[in-house]
């Protein structure tokens, strides 16, 4: 049932009546001095700091997107750069390697030439001595032939000369 309508609720001594004048009084103070004038600017200010923090972050989040695209885009320079860098190494290495292989192959012509060279200086050089040696044994050979022979005949100083000039003659 409705508390208005008891009997007894508007009679002066009804504590109900007095919360009632008071909570119209306070109502009516609180709208004279504008609480609800005060309290919609400061619930419009809230939200306008509210809506420019929001258009603050959505700026800030576009800015971290455009920079996130510029770093990606620096980043696949730079991978293509060091791939370029990679590609250009390789190539260099295999340039070098190359290079490297061919000078190896004409310093072991070289070396091998050399060394083909020198043993033939050394047969060269060992055939003269053994033709030498030979020469010399042979003429010793014939000078003791003749030796034995002219001894068993008569000495004569011309073939004694020409003897010793066979050895001299023969080297």
């Amino acid at each position: 049932m409705n508390m208005f309508m008891e009997p007894g609720f508007w009679s002066l001594g009804s504590a109900e009546l007095w919360v009632l004048i008071g909570l119209l009084v306070f109502i009516g103070i609180v709208v004279a001095a504008g609480v609800p004038k005060m309290a919609a600017k400061a619930l419009d200010d809230k939200a306008a700091k509210i809506q420019s923090e929001l258009d603050e972050a959505a700026r800030l989040r576009a800015e971290a997107e455009a920079m996130l695209a510029q770093i990606r885009q620096e980043k696949a320079e730079a991978e293509a750069q060091a791939a370029d860098m990679l590609a250009a190494a390789e190539a260099d290495a295999r340039r070098i390697e190359a290079e490297a292989k061919a000078k190896l192959e004409e310093t072991l012509a070289r070396r091998q030439a050399l060394a083909e060279r020198r043993i033939a200086q050394a047969e060269a050089q060992a055939t003269a001595e053994v033709k030498a040696a030979a020469a010399d044994l042979a003429a010793k050979a014939a000078q003791d032939i003749l030796t034995a022979r002219l001894a068993t005949a008569k000495a004569d100083p011309l073939i004694d000369s020409a003897i010793a000039q066979i050895g001299d003659k023969l080297n």
